[in-house]
Parts: structure tokens; sequence; C-alpha cells
């Protein structure tokens, strides 16, 4: 399942309430710029974190596609941003985006209409509008508007074709995405290589594993390089 070709850029899409400075994103970007492959991670925040949507976010990943023009481009998507990843890699009309990377994707975040709030939880974000979170990015409590919730309904992950080649690593002790779900969508899947590891939501334990594996996928291998 490698890539014949070492992909020329590559987009990191960072996670819910998370920002281009995650732990992840910064190894993925330290690691890839050692190999001289250039990385962008768009702060998916902007303009306002309040009134963030998925569709959004999905034009902010498209014109970071768009500008970085010529591929071979992967894009590596955490948590929200492997949801991210997949639905913009179908929208893609560039033909430049090959192959994906996905670290504990979030699949049911679109469909589901974020049903881990539960009943009244989406009830009352209903009522009043907004939602209030832990940023991590801000490290700060953070006020999401119900437009998050509503706007994401649209989108579901199940419902795609097979997309480009992917690589996802699933930790089966993460508590915030269920493995279940990431295996159910892998399982109609055949061009997807999935990963099992004995790790929580932020996979801080398997990095060095999810790096190498990546680094291959990628076709940046020594071995491999022109």
């Amino acid at each position: 399942m490698l890539a014949v070709r070492p992909v020329r850029h590559v987009i990191y899409l960072h996670g819910f309430a998370s920002s281009p400075a995650s732990s992840k994103a910064r190894r993925f970007a330290q690691e890839l710029a050692a190999l001289g492959v250039e990385c962008t991670c768009p702060d998916l925040n902007q303009p306002s974190f309040e009134t963030l949507t998925v569709t959004r976010m999905l034009d902010v990943t498209a014109r970071a596609i768009t500008s970085v023009g010529d591929g071979p481009i992967a894009l590596v998507g955490s948590s929200l941003g492997g949801f991210l990843a997949v639905h913009a890699a179908d929208r893609d009309r560039t033909g430049s985006v090959d192959r994906l990377v996905l670290l504990a994707p979030a699949f049911d975040f679109g469909g589901n209409r974020l049903r881990q709030l539960g009943d009244r939880g989406i009830d009352a974000w209903r009522r009043t509008g907004r939602l209030e979170v832990f940023h991590y990015g801000d490290n700060a409590i953070r006020s999401v508007g119900f437009a998050l919730c509503e706007d994401a309904a649209q989108y579901d992950a199940f419902a795609l074709p097979a997309g480009p080649a992917a690589l996802v690593f699933q930790g089966r002790q993460d508590d915030t995405v269920p493995a279940e779900s990431v295996v159910r969508w892998a399982s109609t899947r055949p061009n997807v290589d999935l990963r099992l590891v004995n790790d929580g939501h932020q996979l801080a334990t398997s990095m060095d594993e999810i790096w190498l594996a990546s680094k291959a996928f990628l076709g940046l291998d020594a071995t491999q390089l022109p």
C-alpha cells in the first residue's frame, strides 16, 4: 500500500478545540521539515471559534489544497481533522490529494449530531445558542455556536465512497472516538490500512510508531527518495 511517488506537500488538519501548535502537528511538521517536505497546518479556528462550522473548515482546507498547486498532496487529520480530511478529499477537484493519514478520526462527528453530549446537552446548546468547551489551543474556556451542530449534520463520513489510500491509527482505549466506529468505517474500504494500538485518544505513546509508518506510507523512506 506504499505510495509510488513521495508526497510533495502535507496539509495537517488539527482537531476540535485544538490548534496548529498541537503536539502531533508540531511532530509532523518537524519530521517533514527534516526531510525537506513542506507542511502547512491551517488554523481551523479562524476567523472565530465561536462561529465555527464544518463547511467553513472544509472551505479553509480547500483553499489550502488549491494554494499548494501540483501534488501529490497528503492530508493528515487528527480527530475532527480526520473527519474533515475524508470529506475534503471527496470534494477535491484538483486531483492533487492522493493519500490520507488519519489519527483517531472522529468519523461520527457529523452524522450523529454530536450525540456524545446527549439529548439534554444538545437541547441546552440549541436553546442558549452556545456551548462552552475547553479549548486546548487557547488553554481557556471558549464558546462555540449551535451552527456547528446544525451544519455538521449534513456530513456523513460513512456515506462517502472509497477515497484515496488511507493509513489510519486508532487507540483501543480511546474514550472520545469509539474504536468500533473507526473499524466499521474501515471495514468497507479495501484501500484503508487500519492500525489499532493500545493507546488513548491523544495517541501520545504511539507517536514514534505512527511517524515511522506514516513516513513509509508518504513515500519518504530514504530508499525511496530521489
